[in-house]
């Protein structure tokens, strides 16, 4: 099948980024693959969402990548970990999207962000995208984990209007636990940013038992703050809503008895961020 056909008998758009999505770019040869990600002609995507509140100031639209290094233990889409689960977009297609909702966007005080699974897995379609939103005027965010950061050049980075961090933990031994990977990476993108005084958002996903750890928080608190551009954190409380992906995937899901966190608990993160000279909610 072509990437064509594949684009056409699949709907761009989702109701939610929870909406499992699996297989839809498994026939597309691996040396079109290969192509793909050098150029970025062609990205792999999950979905497009629209009406988003929570991804960047205003109401956004939100281009949800597939494929990702991390394997977090709470992560809520695993089904965007592998890049063949994703719908195979070329570079025009997903500019059509943008050019679709640009002016309301721009009147909603809105923008643009590409999320994921990790954008930067895909960082040659993720700079061609971001820099067609910044030529229609749109304002624009990514939501990433950081490891790749060093992927995107200081000029490919100015496409880029907002960088939410999602900071899995400040400890190298605690982010292994997490994510099953190291974060000396995201530690160096972080203060490469901080250096080209570029806007950041912290995003601190609170789960109990894997991530309420008070010195842990402190941490991560008061490294994000000694930054000097992270604009504020957000603590987003554990949920369960992924959960029927793991279990579709046969995946292991360690977090399956797992509660979300109390309201006491989220108010004493969000104070620790709070404490550090942030502004957290």
């Amino acid at each position: 099948m072509s990437v064509t056909e594949t684009v056409g008998q699949t709907p761009l758009e989702a109701a939610s980024p929870f909406e499992m999505r699996v297989d839809l770019g498994k026939d597309v040869p691996e040396t079109d693959v290969r192509s793909a990600l050098k150029s970025g002609e062609i990205g792999f995507l999950h979905s497009f969402t629209t009406g988003s509140a929570v991804d960047g100031p205003g109401i956004r639209l939100v281009a949800w990548t597939t494929s990702c290094m991390f394997r977090c233990q709470y992560c809520h889409n695993p089904d965007t970990w592998t890049l063949s689960n994703g719908i195979p977009v070329p570079i025009e297609k997903a500019k059509e999207e943008l050019r679709k909702y640009a002016p309301g966007l721009k009147a909603m005080h809105g923008g643009f962000t590409l999320s994921g699974g990790e954008p930067l897995m895909q960082s040659r379609f993720a700079v061609r995208l971001f820099a067609a939103a910044k030529e229609m005027g749109i304002h624009t965010a990514i939501e990433t984990n950081g490891y790749y950061g060093d992927k995107l050049t200081d000029d490919e980075l100015a496409y880029i209007d907002l960088v939410i961090l999602d900071m899995k933990a400040f400890d190298p031994v605690q982010h292994k636990r997490v994510t099953g990977m190291d974060n000396a990476p995201v530690i160096e993108f972080c203060e490469r940013l901080a250096h080209l005084k570029r806007p950041m958002w912290f995003r601190y996903v609170l789960v109990p038992g894997l991530t309420d750890v008070p010195e842990e928080m402190d941490r991560v608190a008061k490294f994000a703050a000694s930054l000097g551009v992270v604009e504020k954190a957000e603590i987003l409380p554990f949920h369960q809503m992924g959960r029927y992906k793991w279990e579709r995937l046969g995946l292991d899901y360690k977090l399956a008895a797992t509660t979300p966190p109390s309201n006491e608990l989220v108010a004493e993160a969000v104070a620790i961020f709070r404490n550090a000279g942030l502004v957290a909610d």
